[in-house]
């Protein structure tokens, strides 16, 4: 839920910062409500086409409450990267150090990553495109989905009974697959399926091709 109300300014705008307007975006506190913003507008405007001005404006709050919160945009994209992943690698890491069928962690995974992906508020996953991410300042944001890819491809290689078939590759590809599908969906060009009506078959997607001779 968004933060109250202009009666409660101090908390949405951070103490001395009393916010424009009443609160209107989604987020317990101002910082979440930011990412929330921001999230909407870099994912439709794109992360050149969206500034902080119109961040702040989007939650109702002036332009310095906002730096009070994240010193620049790189730090807001930053967040948003994140959080994409970080769920996801905490999962990972936990299902490498567990017993049972590789294929079965994998699944557990895919599905765990495919649901994250295609029913989060916003399709996070188009930043991944921008060409900024290659920065440095990016690198910590690469190097959990690195990590996150590794995961997928230690399991299937597992799975698969071999660490050179590059089929181990096709899984972590096929999770990602869910954002350019919800990117479709949000243009309607998926008639009546929808990104999260797709994970039961994006997850059997998986399992068919490691199970293929």
């Amino acid at each position: 839920m968004a933060a109250s109300s202009a009666g409660t300014a101090s908390a949405g705008g951070g103490p001395g910062r009393p916010r424009l307007v009443a609160a209107r975006r989604r987020g317990a506190t101002a910082r979440d409500e930011i990412l929330d913003a921001a999230a909407e507008l870099f994912a439709g405007r794109g992360y050149t086409g969206t500034s902080t001005r119109m961040i702040a404006d989007a939650v109702g709050i002036r332009q310095a409450s906002l730096y009070h919160h994240f010193p620049t945009k790189d730090d807001i994209l930053v967040a948003l990267l994140q959080s994409t992943v970080v769920a996801s690698l905490e999962r990972a890491r936990t299902l490498l150090a567990d017993d049972g069928p590789a294929v079965e962690r994998l699944l557990d995974l895919a599905r765990f990553d495919i649901t994250q992906l295609a029913t989060s508020r916003w399709n996070l996953g188009v930043l991944y495109l921008l060409p900024e991410i290659g920065d440095e300042r990016f690198a910590e944001f690469r190097a959990a989905r690195t990590e996150l890819a590794a995961a997928y491809a230690t399991l299937a290689a597992a799975t698969l009974g071999s660490d050179t078939d590059n089929r181990r590759l096709l899984p972590f590809r096929l999770v990602e697959s869910v954002i350019m599908v919800r990117s479709d969906e949000q243009r309607g060009e998926l008639g009546d399926q929808t990104a999260p009506g797709l994970v039961d078959t994006l997850v059997e997607a998986i399992a068919a091709v490691l199970a293929t001779p």
